[in-house]
């Protein structure tokens, strides 16, 4: 959830920074903060809530730098304060900004603690702060001192840190949670994520795990794990100034629901003949793996364990392919069985899945005959460690609750599921119109958005309501869960999902005059099994 910036640069960065913290507000987050180099100190300002508050601060401050990292933080060690807001510093003279989680801080806090060290704050990654520091003590270099504290440090970590003593360099260090530095003129950052520096640059290199960079105005160097300088890539990405900003809709949200159906579009373009799926859309030989596959492993989180679920039935009913579907958080720690010829696909919008990231790293130490994904975002981690991938070209989601994502991962995993039937030679005629069926979904979902006036009658009797109740049968099922999980993400209310044959049996207690039953029932055969007549 959290977010990065930093800026080198000829010019002053204050502003560009606060900038960058307002296009990650999309994230999520309960605090915001920022460290400005200033000769021989560090400005540094921190609030709860939200970035405008910050700015606020910034814009009385009126703070000047041409050095500076930045942060919007969402508690995870520690309650949101501004004591626990990023950045953290240690002796005043180093400050750092941090995404990810120091899974062993508490016993690298006892070490700094016995060594005079005194923490201002209830996070772990304030221990960073003080490595860095203690470090600088014995080698009198930032970037030396970073190399030493990330071998200290175990988990998932993106860093972003600058010194009192050097008023033109800061030193950023990766490892399994996303960074990227923005190449511009006269001027270089670092960020969590593109999208923070979308006006500012459209040239990025991704750092990979074990990554250690110094960045100054000029010029950066990147350095791996070995310490050895290494060069990495650099990508463009044309991020347009309308696809980060809320145009004529009320919130981001409404924008990604209202562009779903050139989301879908975009999906489906250039995968489809005129009665069939293309060869090879999932990537060179894809198709000649596909003849091999037996069964089917999906690993995703949130909204993408929700595609997954409803794709299982798809690839059950079109490729006659058995299909498993695990949360990517508990798949590495239950010792899985691999069968013979199973295909491991991942899911995720971003790519940047912690969970399934490190699901897919596990997987890859596993008899998979090989590994899928199904993602948004091309520069990603998952993407570029995969073996096959299919970009969903969504476009950038910034509302928190996924809305197209779910739709393009459900188009992307029914050609997933035509790519293997075609592979297996199974069912040329349904394959033909499901190729029908998929050119006319962009307008029967832009049809169905035209029905948002009759969806407004129905708000009054549910928005009083502390509680709701989500039934659906067969694939419908996860899709309730889908909306399960949007009521709660997007309005706080308490919402569950069951099977709707399974209302009987316990959930049936709990319904009464207060609590909206909200039941998906297509005209199918199940439908007698769901409707209640009056």
């Amino acid at each position: 959830m959290c977010g990065i910036i930093g800026a080198a640069s000829s010019r002053n960065v204050g502003k560009l920074l606060v900038q960058g913290l307002h296009k990650m507000e999309y994230r999520g987050y309960d605090s915001a903060g920022i460290a400005l180099h200033q000769k021989d100190s560090i400005f540094n300002l921190r609030t709860l809530g939200k970035v405008s508050l910050l700015e606020k601060g910034m814009i009385e401050k009126r703070p000047k730098s041409k050095l500076g990292i930045a942060h919007t933080r969402w508690a995870t060690h520690g309650k949101p304060s501004e004591q626990n807001a990023h950045p953290h510093y240690s002796d005043g003279e180093v400050h750092i900004v941090h995404n990810g989680i120091i899974e062993n801080y508490l016993e690298l806090k006892e070490s700094l603690l016995s060594a005079g060290y005194i923490f201002q704050s209830e996070t772990d990654s304030e221990v960073i702060a003080h490595l860095l520091h203690q470090h600088l003590q014995s080698s009198g270099d930032l970037l030396s001192a970073m190399h030493e504290a990330v071998k200290q440090l175990d988990g998932a970590y993106a860093i972003a840190a600058i010194h009192v003593a050097d008023q033109n360099r800061l030193i950023a260090a990766r490892n399994k949670t996303p960074l990227l530095i923005g190449i511009g003129l006269e001027e270089n950052f670092v960020a969590s994520d593109p999208l923070a520096l979308s006006q500012l640059t459209n040239e990025f290199v991704f750092l990979e795990d074990g990554d250690v960079a110094e960045i100054t105005h000029e010029t950066y160097k990147i350095f791996n794990g070995k310490n050895s300088p290494v060069k990495r890539e650099v990508t463009e990405i044309d991020i347009a100034v309308n696809a980060v900003t809320k145009g004529e809709y009320s919130h981001f949200m409404e924008k990604e629901i209202y562009e779903q159906p050139d989301a879908v579009a975009s999906t489906i373009n250039g995968k489809l003949g005129e009665d069939d799926v293309l060869d090879n859309i999932f990537g060179l030989r894809s198709s000649e793996v596909f003849s091999q596959i037996k069964r089917i492993q999906f690993v995703a989180c949130g909204t993408s364990l929700h595609a997954g679920k409803v794709g299982r039935f798809w690839f059950e009913q079109i490729a006659k392919i058995p299909c498993y579907v695990d949360f990517a958080s508990e798949y590495r720690y239950r010792d899985p069985l691999v069968e013979e010829g199973t295909l491991f696909v991942t899911i995720s919008q971003s790519g940047e899945t912690a969970d399934t990231l490190a699901a897919l790293r596990y997987a890859q130490g596993k008899d998979y005959l090989s590994t899928l994904c199904i993602c948004n975002v091309p520069t990603s981690s998952l993407a570029r460690e995969s073996e096959h991938v299919l970009f969903t070209n969504a476009g950038p989601e910034i509302g928190v609750a996924s809305t197209k994502a779910f739709t393009t991962q459900l188009t992307g995993l029914i050609l997933l599921a035509m790519s293997i039937a075609k592979s297996l030679d199974i069912d040329k005629a349904l394959r033909k119109n499901l190729a029908k069926e998929l050119r006319s979904l962009p307008a029967a979902i832009e049809k169905t958005l035209k029905l948002s006036d009759e969806i407004l009658k129905i708000v009054p009797n549910i928005a009083d309501k502390d509680n709701a109740l989500f039934l659906g049968r067969g694939m419908f099922f996860p899709i309730v869960q889908e909306g399960a999980l949007k009521l709660k993400e997007i309005s706080y209310i308490h919402a569950e999902a069951y099977p709707a044959g399974e209302l009987k049996h316990g959930p049936l207690a709990l319904v009464d005059d207060q609590i909206p039953v909200i039941a998906l029932s297509p005209e199918n055969t199940l439908t007698e099994k769901t409707c209640i007549k009056p």
